[in-house]
């Protein structure tokens, strides 16, 4: 069913509602003063919310009730960049985005073909769930590999090939109803602070940035992209203000350079980025965006908005072309309002789908003659990074000998596996392993015999590890991914992923 002819709410209070997507924790939907603050919010006029967490066929229901209830079509936004199951359970897991890049090379047509079906997979998932703005693709190009929060959430550090990426997920994704958001404006990639954490600042030149970094947005623009989202972060060669709140960056790059006339996100505003700047939520919309992501209270955000509009601060006609924007996307939402399409999504074949994804994706980075298939007996697990995956992994399953970093002993001329788990989380500040662990490492390697280092994460570990003989990259550590990897060690399936960064940040072990 299309939606035709929305027309804008009455007051001035329920459009300022509009320009809000708030926070919706999808575990506690069970509650019912929780339901009914969330119903309460719908009444006012919220133009959407950001969904956290929950169960699927519960999610499903409470959003479906809260679209029957909306005047306008909600927009129901979610981080989904590993499928509908990064966020919401039941549904169908997705290798990372830099995995992705590393199973699809894009002038094999089969590995392309497999690529589309997953994106529409992820689709179906996404509107059987509810959630008709799935906040993908990521357009960040990773130059830096101490990037504490993109790193493998990024395609590649290369322009192009993210740019390839975006526009295949931006597409597919479009195709299917939705409003897919490339994020972060304009260029969360060459950084080594998480915007959770801090407000990054980026000394690049205009021109390198051009050619870098807001290549894959130009691209995404060019493509029809339906929404951006802007990065928190400070780039003094475009302006000393943070992106999101620089009309400069917003209006005059984004919109009048790069043309773009869809919708403008900001990044989430409970992020602490931004925590030293004062009326944020009024400096985001007087830059040019149309909508404030996630404040930390969506009534104080109206608020603030209704009282700057009021006392002349904020124009209304800026917040009348706003709405205009939002509510054009919405008449385009056809069946994500208030119709869940019919039939269930067929998740077994969906899986099938990733799985196929996650063996293509693992690398060989570097290997020696006659070190593969490694044997179960005789070679040394030994266990490092992130010790939640410890504990649980399949690799426990096929190596005999299997010791945490900590407790490792003299590994003098001993064969041995270094397996080490990462992953990229908000508010953690690093995506790598410690300075610790890394240097225990590397004394062990220089007394081992020929050796291996996996990376289950982030890739970029692994240049430090010159020492090995060989160095796999996994790019997550989902069960999957170990999976997958165990097999090409076996020597039951190949090496087939393609390295989706710079190879020379992985140089070749030294001459002793």
């Amino acid at each position: 069913m299309q939606i035709v002819g929305i027309s804008a709410p009455g007051t001035l209070e329920k459009r300022l509602c509009q320009l809000v997507i708030s926070r919706l924790n999808g575990n506690d939907i069970r509650d019912k003063e929780y339901r009914a603050k969330m119903a309460g919010l719908v009444e006012k006029g919220i133009g959407g919310f950001i969904v956290f967490g929950g169960e699927r066929e519960e999610v499903r229901a409470f959003l479906r009730s809260l679209q029957s209830m909306a005047a306008v079509p909600l927009f129901i936004a979610s981080d989904i960049e590993r499928g509908v199951v990064q966020q919401i359970t039941g549904t169908t897991p997705f290798p990372c985005p830099m995995a992705i890049a590393a199973a699809v090379e894009r002038d094999d047509p089969e590995a392309v073909a497999l690529l589309d079906a997953a994106l529409g997979a992820v689709a179906a998932e996404a509107m059987d769930t509810g959630i008709n703005m799935p906040l993908i693709p990521v357009m960040d190009v990773n130059r830096n590999p101490d990037n504490p929060i993109i790193c493998t959430r990024a395609f590649s550090d290369s322009p192009e090939m993210v740019s390839w990426f975006g526009v295949r997920y931006l597409s597919i994704l479009g195709r299917a109803g939705l409003i897919p958001c490339a994020k972060h404006f304009p260029g969360h990639g060459d950084t080594a602070v998480d915007s959770h954490i801090a407000l990054p600042v980026i000394g690049k030149s205009r021109t390198d940035l051009m050619e870098t970094d807001i290549l894959p947005f130009r691209r995404a623009v060019e493509a029809g992209a339906g929404s951006i989202m802007i990065g928190h972060l400070t780039v003094p060669a475009l302006d000393g203000r943070p992106a999101s709140l620089s009309r400069k960056v917003i209006t005059g790059l984004l919109r009048e350079d790069l043309g773009f006339s869809g919708l403008v996100l900001t990044d989430a505003l409970n992020m602490d980025a931004l925590k030293d700047f004062g009326r944020v939520p009024v400096e985001c919309i007087n830059a040019g965006a149309d909508i404030l992501l996630h404040p930390s209270d969506a009534d104080d955000a109206v608020r603030e908005l209704h009282h700057a509009v009021v006392a002349g601060e904020l124009a209304e006609e800026t917040v009348e072309t706003a709405v205009a924007r939002i509510l054009k996307a919405k008449e385009g939402l056809g069946a994500a309002h208030n119709n869940i399409p019919p039939g269930i999504p067929d998740l077994i074949a969906h899986r099938a789908l990733s799985s196929a994804l996650v063996e293509r994706s693992i690398t060989l980075v570097r290997h020696a003659p006659g070190l593969l298939p490694v044997a179960g007996d005789g070679v040394l697990l030994v266990l490092a990074g992130d010790p939640s995956f410890h504990e649980e992994t399949p690799l426990r399953g096929y190596f005999r000998d299997v010791v945490p970093l900590r407790a490792t002993g003299d590994l003098s001329g001993r064969k041995a596996v270094f397996a080490l788990f990462t992953s990229v989380a908000a508010w953690r500040g690093s995506s790598g392993i410690e300075a610790g662990e890394r240097d225990r490492i590397l004394a062990l390697l220089r007394k081992a015999g020929p050796s291996l280092v996996i990376s289950f994460g982030s890739p970029y570990v692994l240049r430090y590890f010159e020492e090995a003989a060989c160095l796999i990259a996994a790019y997550e550590a989902t069960p999957s991914a170990q999976e997958a990897v165990l097999r090409c060690l076996k020597g039951e399936r190949n090496f087939r992923g393609r390295l989706p960064v710079d190879p020379s940040l992985f140089p070749g072990k030294k001459e002793k």
